[in-house]
Order: structure tokens, then sequence, then C-alpha cells
């Protein structure tokens, strides 16, 4: 009597029968421990035998932090249309001229033609561009997420982009739970940077102001209370502004929201330039003068923070670079799935006149 397989030896029977059949194609992300061990009633040791076999024979490769991918086999061929879809906020004004030069230099240079489309970051003219981009039959997507900080209700759009396998990557931010490679500021970093700045200078009451819809807000914020948590300064969220989108147009008409954010404060750190920028005239028409009564940062250091009635310190998001890179991750993604093209730029602090040095005890502490 023939003796039974092994368990983990079945396993590996059965995924190189289902790789082969291309059931589970070259680049596929693999089922996880848990998800084979409840397919298969195995223990998570039986199915790390199993990948570990798989792995050493070609089959399947383990990519820290990401999960396991099907590296057996070869991509099926598909007549290339030269067109990348890129799907942005907004075209105009603030970063995204710069961001989407960056893309436009590159595409070009290697011959693609870029499929633009704006969202204004509303989540149904999302779903019409993805759309339009799966009619298309793009040879890859760049996307800037439209309200990052809630729940997409576009999953299933996204489902069938990467179900024809059409490579997309994120700029500017991702959606939290979809597993597609970024090109960003590291935002996180960034909010941190501006609040040490403020801290490096002395001020230990300081407000925030940050956007709540999209995951940069998040981020941003994040950096924020780590700055203060490791100087010992309580975060209150009486001192916290929090924004959407549709509030942008009318922040600084209404002062008394701000104003009670500012409470007993002496720095503030604002989302982005364009918010810090926004206020600071208003600030200065209610008796708060920057930055002899208040300091301020913002966050992008763009075009704007320079021309602020009182030129902003801030931190400078990459922009055109940014866009080169998501360009040629893309372009790389096309070539190999495989493809690490995940990227965050570090934050770079730009020094101008709306923070006031109060003292520099901290100074050494905050290196920046």
């Amino acid at each position: 009597m023939a003796r039974e397989l092994p368990k983990y030896m079945a396993l590996v029977g059965w995924v190189k029968d289902q790789i082969i059949g291309n059931h589970l194609p070259y680049g596929e992300k693999f089922y996880s421990e848990n998800e084979i061990g409840e397919m298969f009633g195995v223990s998570r040791q039986t199915v790390r035998q199993a990948i570990g076999i798989l792995e050493q024979e070609g089959f399947v490769e383990r990519r820290r932090g990401s999960g396991t991918y099907v590296v057996y086999g070869s991509r099926k061929s598909r007549q290339p249309t030269m067109n990348i879809g890129v799907i942005s906020t907004y075209l105009d004004s603030y970063i995204f001229p710069a961001i989407i030069k960056g893309i436009d230099l590159v595409l070009a240079g290697q011959g693609y033609t870029m499929q633009l489309v704006l969202t204004h970051n509303k989540v149904e003219n999302e779903t019409r561009a993805l759309t339009t981009m799966l009619e298309k039959d793009v040879d890859g997507i760049i996307v800037e997420p439209t309200k990052s900080g809630l729940p997409n209700p576009n999953t299933a759009l996204y489902g069938e982009i990467r179900a024809r396998k059409i490579p997309l990557l994120f700029f500017n931010a991702y959606y939290p739970g979809m597993d597609f490679p970024h090109v960003s500021l590291n935002d996180r970093a960034a909010g941190q940077m501006a609040a040490r700045c403020l801290i490096r200078a002395g001020h230990r009451k300081i407000a925030g102001m940050f956007q709540s819809d999209d995951l940069q807000g998040h981020l941003r914020y994040a950096g924020y209370v780590d700055a203060l948590t490791e100087a010992g300064i309580e975060v209150n969220s009486g001192n916290i502004l929090w924004f959407v989108t549709e509030d942008i147009p009318y922040l600084a008409e209404d002062f008394h929201r701000i104003e009670r954010c500012l409470r007993d404060c002496t720095g503030m750190v604002c989302y982005n330039d364009q918010i810090a920028s926004g206020i600071v005239p208003e600030l200065r028409k209610n008796g708060i003068l920057i930055p002899d009564m208040l300091s301020v940062t913002g966050i992008d250091n763009a075009e704007i923070a320079a021309l602020c009635e009182v030129p902003l310190t801030t931190v400078a998001h990459p922009m055109e670079k940014l866009g080169e890179t998501a360009a040629r991750n893309i372009l790389r993604l096309i070539a190999d799935p495989l493809f690490d093209a995940t990227i965050e730029f570090d934050p770079r602090l730009v020094r101008r006149s709306s923070v006031r040095e109060l003292c520099t005890d901290l100074s050494e502490k905050f290196e920046l």
C-alpha cells in the first residue's frame, strides 16, 4: 500500500498544479498563511514548510512587508497601447502643475501618452475616472486617491483593475488596505518636522489645523503628535481644528473657530501652505500678528509659501521629482509586476520669517 503524502507535500503539489495551470498566474499575490491554513485545515507550520519548498523550487517569492507572490511562468502577452492613465484631484493650482509636469516629462520621453482625468476630490468623479481608464485599456494607471482619509466606495473598480493585471500606482497618498504601491512625501515625518521646528524655537503651546478626509491630514497630525509627545508636551484636542475639503473656501471666514483652536497658543502647524497662507491675513485683521504673537508653519513649500504676506516656514514637497518618480515606477511595474515601486520622500525644512524664536533651550535635542 502506497504511503499517504505528508500534508505539506500535498499542499506543495496542489499549489504547483494551480500555478502551472495558470489559475495562479505570474505576478499574482499568493494566499496568506492564515488563508491557506483555513482552506486546507492545516497548521501554519505546515503552510510554512510548503511555502519554503515552493520558494526553493522557484514557484513563489516572499517579499518582506508585502506577502508572497507567484514568480513561476510568464506574463500573458498583451498588445501595449502606449497610454498611461493619470487620475489627479487637481491640475492647475498649488503643487499639482509641477507633479503633472514631472509625470508627463518622463512618459513623453519614453514614447507614452498621458490620459489625464481630474476628480476635484469627489468620489463620484473618481468612479467615472476609473471606469474611463478601464474602457481605454491603458497600460498602467497613476492615481491620486480621492478623500483617502475615508472608506473608499470604488473598491470594486480597483478590484477589476487588479483582476485585469493593469499596473497601478498611487501618488501623494494611498488607500489603507489596498495593496498597491505609492509614491509620496513621508507625511508623518513632515508633520513631525513642522511641529519640531516650533518646539525647537521654544514654543510649548502649539495648535494644529489638519484635513480629515485625506490620509495626508491623518499622517501629518500623527507626526505633530509624535513631536509633542517626545518633547513632553500634552496634546490638547481643544487646540486641534479638523476640516474637510468642502470647508476650505470658508475656513478663513470662520475666524471664531480658528480663535478657539488658538487659545493660549504661541505656535501653529497648518496642514499645508494653502491653509496657512489663507489664514495669515485673517489673523492679522483680527489683531494676531505673525510671527510676533503667533508662529506658523506650513507643509509643501508651494509657491504661495514664499509669496505669503509673511513668508512661511514650511516643509518641502518634492513635487516635480515625485511626479517623475511615479512615472518611472509605473513603467517599471509594467515591465516587472514584482518591482517594489513604493517610495516615500524624506522631508526638508525651509526656513522663512513666520516662526519667532522664543528661546533655544531645545535646539540640541531637536536637530532639523
